[in-house]
């Protein structure tokens, strides 16, 4: 039997007449000692444990920063789902173009136009190169929201009234309800579905942690699969838009295209991470 497996298995009748077990002593540190005629301290045990067991001390090394790195994994699989609900960047597109600035205007700009697509609505970037151009400031950053309560057609007719930059309004109307493009309730129900998914993975989020830090670890197991599901389910509910081919978007001399961004390949990078982790639990 190798030293490490023989000093795991010896290990508990090691810490006879102690109130803990080893597992507890490598998460914390030290053990409370009932001592008693005949007994140890967790000093006096400590220093028995190490010479008795040469393996031991580099073994509660390695659990320590396994359970560290578990615990910073963890966070950040939480930060993450949280995140790429509100991200506009699972479906993206840039283009360098040279295109018509105003409505009834023959002034046309040099500038970077992007499109970036996410699961509550549309964000439209316009920046000139240079930002400085025919006297303005050309820089804007539009949002159109398409979430339950929200009115997508509203927040475009305002666009309008405010006379906002051809290249922004020409993309927020692709995706309006009315647009003869008619992706805009196969996005609205995608978002919609994906959103619902990464919240319920959320929840399934917490609840593994909570099972894992009790003695319970294959209901912990099972709590993350379900949490890896739910974020894979959001993954497919979005690229069920692939399905529904995007209008040509040309802007000038310029075609602008759209590609899964990364918050779309950080999920389901995610949800491939939980299958594996619930495969090692």
């Amino acid at each position: 039997m190798p030293v490490a497996q023989r000093d795991l298995h010896d290990l508990p009748s090691a810490f006879k007449g102690q109130e803990c077990n080893w597992e507890k002593w490598a998460r914390e540190g030290s053990c409370r000692s009932t001592k008693g005629p005949g007994g140890m301290g967790s000093m006096e045990s400590l220093g028995t444990l190490v010479g008795q067991y040469p393996g031991l001390t580099r073994f509660l090394f390695l659990q320590r920063w396994f359970w560290l790195v578990r615990v910073l994994l963890s966070l950040f699989i939480g930060a993450e789902i949280v995140a790429v609900c509100f991200s506009t960047e699972w479906s993206v597109g840039r283009v360098s173009t040279n295109t018509s600035y105003k409505a009834f205007s023959a002034a046309r700009v040099r500038a970077h136009v992007g499109l970036q697509v996410g699961l509550a609505g549309v964000n439209v970037t316009l920046t000139g190169n240079p930002v400085q151009q025919l006297n303005e400031t050309i820089d804007y950053n539009e949002q159109f929201i398409w979430r339950i309560g929200e009115n997508y057609a509203g927040a475009y007719t305002e666009a309008l009234q405010k006379g906002l930059p051809d290249p922004v309004l020409y993309l927020a109307e692709k995706f309006t309800p009315s647009s003869p493009c008619g992706v805009y309730r196969q996005y609205r129900l995608a978002g919609h579905y994906a959103s619902a998914t990464l919240w319920v993975a959320f929840c399934f989020w917490l609840l593994s942690n909570v099972l894992l830090s009790m003695p319970a670890p294959h209901y912990g197991g099972l709590a993350l699969l379900i949490t890896g599901a739910f974020v894979l389910f959001s993954v497919f509910a979005f690229a069920s838009i692939s399905s529904v081919s995007l209008c040509q978007l040309r802007l000038g001399s310029s075609e602008l295209t759209t590609h899964y961004g990364a918050a779309f390949w950080i999920t389901l990078a995610t949800g491939l991470q939980h299958k594996q982790t619930d495969h090692r639990t």
